[in-house]
């Protein structure tokens, strides 16, 4: 195991900076997701690391050793690629065998290694086969036994699941936790999925147009996204601008279009504030008598058996996505419906980002 600093990395293609003075510090045996949209410079920061490019800034350390100048056969890293990358002449054996072999393990060493990892990815028996004779799932497994079979300090993961169907893909990311776990090796993984990020991650890197716009655990982010665009990658937020007002002695939120909502907690009268409400905050229930209420209208609606997702359009003509678990009663479109929530359930955009 080893830990990662990452000193302003900046990388520039032409006129384009695809990283911007990156600083990032991986510790010593964590599983940290770099997560983000095609083109916002996560997977170039990988190849950083790897050692398949160099910045044109900043520095890479591993350990103690700077690396920013070494080849990848000097990194001491094991890296897996979306595509597999196995030789397809080679059977399973070979390919799991290649990285030793190239390093100059003796033989007897080489069988027993080898056997050692396709035991940790549950291929025993499957050391004689060619990788046409297996599932995407079951190439992807020797992908990783290659990767990790000469026990690398480092383990990069380059959208590893993104080729397999849902189901398989949710498999094997418990299967990738759990080996995490067993083996202890820091892992820094490129995915632009959420929820696998969510699944697999201590802590995730949230990549924008080349920079960092926030760092955390998977729960902290989730419930506290530091920037708009945060909170409507990771996961859906519902954004609201506008600022605090007094009613009654009493801080509310006033949204720009003439709302009067509950006030986030810590509020202060006459603050400008941009607010995120996750769509599970919400509540739906029928239009009743009084104003003490939202009521809004739904234009929209997908089943999908233990919840309903809703778009529901405020008067002031926002669209409010909204979660509701199908017990608690359903709503078609059209229907009018009142929402509420929690004055704590609402997030101030721009909070401290880091964790």
């Amino acid at each position: 195991m080893a830990s990662i600093d990452i000193q302003a990395i900046t990388k520039r293609f032409g006129s384009v900076t695809a990283l911007n003075h990156i600083d990032l510090q991986v510790r010593q045996g964590e599983f940290l997701t770099l997560l983000g949209p095609s083109g916002s410079g996560k997977t170039t920061l990988l190849t950083m690391i790897a050692g398949l490019d160099s910045p044109d800034e900043g520095r890479i350390v591993i350990g103690q050793k700077d690396v920013t100048h070494l080849p990848t056969n000097q990194r001491n890293i094991g890296l897996v690629f979306q595509s597999y990358a196995l030789f397809p002449h080679m059977t399973v054996f070979d390919n799991v065998a290649f990285p030793l072999r190239v390093r100059g393990r003796p033989a007897d060493a080489i069988q027993q290694e080898v056997a050692k990892a396709l035991a940790t990815v549950k291929l025993d028996g499957f050391a004689q086969r060619k990788p046409a004779q297996l599932s995407g799932g079951q190439q992807q497994r020797v992908a990783l036994a290659r990767a990790i079979v000469f026990e690398p300090a480092i383990l990069l993961l380059d959208e590893p699941l993104g080729a397999l169907d849902k189901n398989l893909r949710e498999d094997l990311q418990f299967e990738l936790r759990q080996l995490h776990h067993t083996l202890g090796i820091t892992t820094i993984m490129v995915t632009h999925d959420q929820e696998e990020a969510m699944s697999l991650s201590d802590r995730i890197a949230v990549f924008n147009a080349g920079r960092i716009e926030q760092i955390g655990a998977p729960e902290h982010i989730y419930r506290n996204p530091a920037t708009p665009f945060v909170a409507n990658f990771f996961g859906t937020g519902n954004l609201l601008r506008g600022q605090v007002a007094s009613l009654d002695g009493q801080p509310h939120f006033q949204s720009a279009e003439g709302l009067r909502l509950p006030a986030p907690e810590a509020a202060m009268p006459g603050t400008p504030l941009e607010i995120m409400l996750r769509p599970e905050s919400i509540r739906l229930a029928s239009p009743h008598s009084g104003a003490n209420q939202i009521v809004g209208q739904v234009i929209g609606r997908v089943y999908l058996g233990a919840t309903i997702r809703y778009r529901v359009r405020l008067p002031d003509g926002q669209v409010m996505a909204v979660q509701a678990s199908s017990s608690d009663g359903e709503y078609r479109e059209n229907d009018s419906v009142a929402l509420n929530w929690s004055g704590s359930d609402m997030r101030v955009l721009g909070a401290e980002a880091k964790q």
